[in-house]
């Protein structure tokens, strides 16, 4: 059916166009696996927090290019994509024709069932119909088949790592790499949005956790000087109590020595 679709006329009446609200958002089927929904939410979260309010980012989400998807039910969309210069809203699929612009970066979640579509198939249709600047993919369940490729005078060209490994997208002016760690429970391979010096960006969690820690870090500093003053204050108490019985040995002595002169005054 999508071949057929694809092979049709590009022209679609103005009049004829649909809104987001009138196609259909949900096909019912779910993610491969929870591997694939928590890789999915790594990606998409810090990045949104990154983006702030420069762009959008989808995920499992329908994108609609032509009118033959909804006559051939092709309804499917990528994993993860972003959109830049459009604002951050809720949206229940993205309609190229009523946003304006195709995604800027995809990225398929590889799996059995879906590798050979989304090497082939599928790249051709971003390459060819949305030209999406960037296209990368990464199998969680074997994190060694990953790849990306930017759009080059209308054709898809290899993103070579560079020299740490990482794979650099120019549209976003980031890195994807591929972090060893644990998420959401798990720990694997996973593929993460990082910093062009290297930094990943934190999810919520580990923001969450790197807060606690500094609070437990000032909380303990706190109590450091607390301490401080206080052993500060006890010396000063010392001090103030040892001069004072200097003080009144002194006087004592100076009243025992002039008892002293006096009976020998007497004598």
């Amino acid at each position: 059916m999508l071949n057929a679709a694809l092979n049709e006329p590009e022209w679609i009446p103005q009049l004829s166009l649909p809104t987001q609200d009138d196609l259909p958002c949900d096909d019912g089927i779910p993610m491969e696996t929870e591997r694939h929904k928590k890789q999915m939410d790594l990606l998409i979260y810090p990045l949104e927090s990154w983006l702030n309010q420069r762009g959008y980012v989808g995920g499992n989400m329908f994108v609609y290019y032509s009118l033959k998807q909804v006559r051939y039910q092709d309804f499917k969309g990528p994993d993860v994509f972003v959109v830049l210069g459009v604002p951050r809203v809720e949206r229940k699929s993205w309609v190229v024709w009523e946003e304006g612009k195709s995604p800027d970066v995809v990225i398929e979640l590889l799996s059995e069932s879906t590798a050979t579509y989304d090497k082939g198939e599928k790249k051709q249709i971003y390459q060819d119909r949305l030209k999406v600047s960037e296209y990368y993919w990464f199998d969680p369940f074997a994190p060694e088949d990953w790849a990306g490729f930017e759009l080059k005078g209308g054709s898809y060209e290899p993103i070579l790592p560079d020299e740490r490994g990482h794979l650099v997208s120019q549209r976003l002016e980031l890195t994807l790499v591929r972090w060893s760690g644990v998420y959401a429970g798990v720990e694997a391979i996973w593929l993460r949005w990082a910093t062009l010096s290297g930094e990943v960006l934190p999810t919520a969690q580990e923001i969450s956790d790197r807060e606690m820690r500094r609070a437990d870090a000032e909380a303990k500093r706190a109590k450091v000087e607390a301490q401080r003053a206080n052993a500060e204050a006890q010396r000063a108490i010392l001090a103030e109590q040892r001069i004072a019985a200097e003080i009144e040995a002194r006087q004592a002595a100076e009243v025992e020595i002039a008892r002293l002169q006096t009976l020998l005054a007497n004598k």
